[in-house]
């Protein structure tokens, strides 16, 4: 299977996709204390780091 530029994107923008919102249900579920708003925080970063990924298809 070849992967071009716009493939590869979009495995990185789902496998971010799914590790942002991993760390935002750590945050929220295992994590009551202050850990979980470092979890919570560092999700939604990944979520927007996929934001940008999906945005960039097309274009480089």
């Amino acid at each position: 299977m070849a992967m071009n530029k716009n493939t590869v994107l979009a495995w990185a923008t789902f496998i971010m996709i799914v590790m942002g919102l991993i760390l935002i249900g750590l945050g929220v579920y295992r994590y009551a204390d202050v850990a979980g708003w470092g979890f919570g925080a560092v999700g939604v970063g990944f979520l927007a780091n996929a934001w940008v990924f999906n945005s960039l298809k097309g274009r480089v």
